[in-house]
């Protein structure tokens, strides 16, 4: 869901998904809003949910600012999935890597799990993260990243890392309409969804899912056989009834 929801809306979503049989619940986070402020929402009303944020962009939020953050909202860090990012930075690899001893120092028992596209990034996932997060992938694209984190583990003898990843999704009638206008946002966002989407060559406003009914979107979302957690990110209007709609649609 997107930072900043209303808890309002945000609590009873998660009272609900927790009753379909999710295991998380996830935010994204943005410079209007932090996701953790919506996790804490979350977390209240859900307490038996892992509570994950993908991605916080250490060019905008450095992890002494994080840590903190998790102080003040009182989340335990051990329900912790927290997803980082390179954002704006000149060298987006060298970042990463070198963040990471500050991040382990400073987020004690938080999963850390590196936003990872291109393949050395995905590498660097499998060898030194708790996770990898792919976003903007086709069920296809995504079989052949988790290879690459695969081969990072593998290199640092040490076991693949669980692999997360955004499937925007959409539902009813405009769904197709509604994808691709989110999809038009990113495709140049900045240089690295740039080449991103250029490796992917795919067709403008086909990577997601845009289904007219929840069977076709429950069908859809099962092809990303490469994710060991989809991460469902509803396309709807921030009410209780159209975010309840897609996560029933995506329920496990």
């Amino acid at each position: 869901m997107a930072a900043g929801l209303d808890p309002e809306v945000a609590r009873p979503l998660a009272e609900r998904c927790a009753e379909l049989g999710y295991g998380s619940m996830w935010s994204n986070d943005h410079p209007g809003a932090k996701g953790l402020e919506t996790l804490a929402e979350f977390g209240a009303a859900a307490p038996s949910l892992d509570l994950g944020v993908a991605v916080i962009a250490l060019d905008r939020t450095p992890p002494e600012t994080i840590a903190a953050d998790i102080e003040r909202l009182g989340l335990d860090p051990s329900r912790l999935w927290l997803g980082v990012g390179a954002g704006f930075s000149e060298k987006p690899l060298t970042r990463m890597r070198e963040s990471l001893p500050e991040l382990r120092e400073k987020l004690p028992g938080v999963r850390l799990v590196l936003a990872a596209m291109g393949p050395k990034m995905c590498a660097l996932a499998g060898s030194e993260y708790d996770g990898a997060f792919f976003n903007w992938m086709t069920p296809e694209f995504a079989a052949g990243a988790r290879k690459k984190v695969e081969a990072g583990a593998k290199e640092a003898n040490r076991p693949t890392p669980p692999v997360f990843g955004y499937v925007r999704t959409a539902v009813g009638p405009d769904a197709a309409e509604r994808l691709a206008k989110e999809e038009s946002f990113y495709r140049d966002l900045h240089a690295g969804y740039r080449n991103h989407f250029d490796r992917l060559a795919e067709p403008e406003g086909t990577v997601g899912v845009a289904a007219a009914d929840t069977t076709e979107a429950q069908t859809q979302l099962s092809t990303y056989e490469a994710l060991d957690t989809v991460v469902v990110r509803g396309l709807a209007s921030a009410t209780v009834e159209s975010m309840t709609a897609v996560a029933e649609s995506a329920a496990p």
